[in-house]
């Protein structure tokens, strides 16, 4: 069992419904370290209740073989197809279901601070986080077919940094003050 204030292992998912990209690492202190990661396949179910019953199938063997002790989703970004929205946010409370089964925390990400977390730009294509994760995380991809994957992993890691920085940063409300005299009001 790990000790959890030492190290954690956190569960990354990219919500698809045609491909769902999960990834896990393993936090120790500063040093992050991948485990797994891949990508459930979908496409060939026709049938978009056997694809969420094949995402809680998945995800839940995943939570039982590693046991995570948190999971980040990243959040689902709504275009103009409202049809692909809905099915893509079941996708996501399918997979967020099998977590909370578990009890284990939930926390999601927008895509933008994922791509800003791991490559410094919230514009970065899924290539550029693909490349930056197999430096951070020293792993090599060759095949462009596991960018869901490696979308999940990142999700993984923009946690790991978040959780990092809020423990770091946490100041008490006078510090604050004291930093930033011109965010008081004087009336």
């Amino acid at each position: 069992m790990r000790q959890k204030l030492e190290e954690r292992l956190i569960l990354g998912i990219d919500p698809g419904t045609q491909e769902m990209g999960y990834g896990l690492i393993l936090v120790k202190g500063q040093k992050l370290s991948l485990v797994q990661y891949g990508v459930i396949h979908l496409k060939k179910y026709s049938n978009h209740a056997l694809k969420l019953r094949k995402i809680h199938e998945r995800i839940s063997h995943i939570i039982e073989e590693y046991a995570p002790d948190e999971m980040a989703l990243e959040a689902p970004f709504v275009g103009q197809n409202i049809q692909s929205a809905l099915k893509l946010g079941r996708a996501q409370g399918v997979a967020m279901t099998a977590a909370l089964i578990k009890d284990i925390p939930i926390v999601e990400y927008a895509p933008k601070k994922v791509k800003a977390a791991v490559t410094g730009n919230g514009n970065a294509s899924k290539e550029q986080v693909a490349n930056m994760l197999m430096k951070i995380l020293k792993f090599k991809i060759d095949d462009n077919t596991l960018l869901d994957a490696t979308d999940a992993l990142g999700v993984a890691v923009c946690h790991a940094y978040q959780k990092g920085q809020n423990v770091a940063t946490k100041k008490s409300w006078s510090a604050f003050l004291k930093e930033h005299p011109n965010r008081v009001s004087k009336k």
